[in-house]
């Protein structure tokens, strides 16, 4: 009988030997990932960072106090140097018996980033992550308790040590990061190699740009697993495509509905996959339905304006769709920023004596901007100045601009996370519908960029004392048409209580209001059949946010059906079903349309 045994020094050997092949392909990488970097697109650089006369605030605010109240600062450093000591010495203890085992770990152990169990076990890995929570504690009370400084900077400073602290976390680095540097051992630095690669893929997908990919791209394919409700371009312009939906009923109510989605992402996000579209839910209801799909500008749009999207988008769709159906009025949806100008419209539609909207639906949309919530960082001069800089270089806002704006609101979900999969681990993105829509963004024209932000966001107009538009002072006030308007709970972007605020200034004698559970999109997008995300509904739209939602009644499940009710109200008698191209009108081509291809960076 004889045994076989195994070579384990020629194993090992060739083992080796493939990590350094592999090392040596990531070495030419790198040197393909140089050549990106020479020649890639710039940016305003006061759009990555906020100028220094913020820190220079700051510092002097934090020595201020230390001169009239040392004992404070003394007890910051203490507090720090003790912890700091305490950590150090429990570590030299642990080692000191022996054993490769880190002191009992103190720390909070529910922070995703720090999953892999050799963060509580590996004295080393355990020693990063515990010095790296001390220090950030440290900052962030430092920050907390600097007290002379308006408040408005203040917010700021408070969010922009949070991105650093976020982005000095040992998980960023492959050195400190346990889940990557086993990975590349057991893939004998395979996983290196293909994370340089996703790494210069998204990089010349930007320009040079770093956007991390959070989606993998080849797995969807518009009209064919997204955006594939049925339906026809029939009418299009330099602004929009109008798609009129295929109706699923042989009757629908007269009135017909037209949609307009937001010009900073693709109408698509109502329309992602049969079970959550709400395309096809409001035609299965029996509605005929109309969609705008939004060009995505480039530099020969530059002069566009916001009068430009209401006169040639808005108040042409609500045309067109009145001359296709042959009905005088249409019940009208705008979502987002879409909602926001949809209130413009009104007003300017309000003093022109135009009736032809019989019902307008907001969708997480902003009237007043008075309480900037997270987005305050991001709408101080120095930053919209370098936004206005940005635009006059380029003629549009770019997309990668506004995308890299949004993640870092949440920069480990979006930004940090995906990287370290994607980068370090050499993981392919997710074939997930939603993050791959949230990766197809839309550029701004450089007239309608800066009227919305430094008009609207920064300057509040429309909900202080009105915005002066197309030769007309518009107001909320002059808003009378019956409306529901729909806020998200935890919704970053649109914040329910200020989308609320602005509602209440809206003239109508019929005004609703519901706040569904969820965010900017999950809340919106929310079918029935989920029996996910109830909402909360109250006629008294006197109180504050505060006192509306404390006495509001709480409903289990979408408010799909709650608008559904509440649209049959202004809908009209039912009628035979139209079908696009009935009345003659051209059919240019299928849903999903061209414009909606379009990427940013075309």
């Amino acid at each position: 009988m004889t045994t076989k045994t195994t070579n384990l020094p020629d194993e090992s050997a060739a083992a080796l030997a493939r990590m350094t092949e592999n090392m040596g392909k990531v070495e030419a990488l790198a040197a393909r990932l140089s050549q990106i970097m020479v020649g890639r697109e710039t940016h305003q650089a006061s759009l990555d960072a906020p100028n220094q006369e913020l820190f220079t605030k700051a510092a002097q605010s934090y020595w201020t106090e230390a001169v009239h109240n040392p004992a404070k600062l003394i007890e910051h450093q203490v507090a720090f140097w003790g912890k700091t000591m305490s950590h150090f010495m429990e570590a030299q203890q642990a080692l000191a018996k022996g054993k490769l085992e880190a002191p009992e770990d103190k720390t909070a152990n529910n922070d995703r980033r720090f999953a892999n169990p050799l963060w509580e076990s590996h004295p080393y890995f355990n020693f990063i992550k515990q010095q790296y929570l001390i220090n950030a504690e440290a900052l962030q009370t430092a920050v907390s308790e600097v007290s002379d400084l308006d408040p408005r900077e203040k917010q700021r400073l408070q969010y922009f040590s949070r991105q650093i602290i976020d982005m000095m976390s040992p998980t960023n680095f492959l050195a400190t990061n346990p889940d990557a540097l086993e990975r590349a051992v057991e893939t004998e630095g395979e996983s290196l190699i293909k994370g340089l690669e996703n790494l210069i893929a998204d990089l010349e997908a930007n320009n040079g740009e770093l956007v991390v990919r959070l989606a993998d791209e080849n797995a969807f394919e518009l009209g064919r697993n997204i955006a594939t409700s049925p339906g026809k371009v029939v009418f299009r312009n330099r602004m929009f495509e109008l798609i009129q939906y295929s109706p699923s009923t042989e009757k629908v109510h007269a009135t017909p509905i037209v949609i307009f989605p937001p010009w900073i992402n693709k109408y698509y996000i109502l329309d992602l996959k049969e079970q959550n579209s709400l395309v096809k839910w409001i035609v299965d209801q029996g509605y005929t339905l109309f969609m705008v799909s939004w060009v995505n500008p480039d530099a020969s749009y530059r002069e566009v304006g916001m009068g430009d999207y209401i006169e040639e988008g808005f108040l042409r769709a609500i045309d067109e769709v009145k001359k296709i159906t042959g009905e005088k009025k249409v019940n009208a949806v705008g979502y987002c920023i879409a909602g926001t100008t949809l209130s413009l419209t009104l007003s300017l539609m309000k003093q022109r004596g135009d009736k032809s909207v019989k019902s307008a639906t907001f969708f997480t949309a902003l009237t007043d901007f008075s309480d900037q919530g997270e987005f305050q960082p991001f709408l101080t001069d120095d930053f919209i100045d370098g936004i206005e800089a940005e635009t006059k270089d380029k003629g549009i806002l770019p997309s990668i601009i506004m995308a890299r704006t949004f993640s870092f609101l949440r920069s480990n979900d979006l930004v940090y996370g995906p990287a370290i999969k994607s980068y370090m681990l050499g993981d392919t993105p997710p074939a997930f519908d939603l993050l791959y829509w949230n990766g197809d963004g839309a550029n701004l024209p450089e007239k309608m960029a800066m009227e919305y932000l430094r008009g609207l966001c920064q300057q509040n107009k429309l909900a202080d004392g009105g915005f002066d538009l197309l030769g007309h002072h518009l107001e909320l006030g002059d808003i009378d048409v019956p409306l529901i308007a729909v806020g998200c709970e935890t919704d970053h972007i649109a914040p329910w209580k200020d989308s609320f605020r602005g509602v209440q200034q809206m003239g109508s004698n019929d005004k609703t209001f519901i706040m569904t559970q969820s965010g900017h999109i999950a809340g919106i997008v929310n079918p029935p059949s989920k029996g996910k995300y109830g909402h909360y509904v109250n006629d008294d739209l006197s109180l504050d946010h505060g006192d509306w939602l404390e006495s509001a009644q709480f409903h289990s499940g979408s408010w799909w059906p709650r608008w559904g009710e509440w649209l049959k109200n202004q809908a009209g008698k039912q009628v035979d079903a139209r079908k696009p191209g009935d009345n003659g009108q051209e059919i240019i081509c299928d849903a999903p349309g061209t414009y909606v291809a379009r990427k940013a960076t075309d």
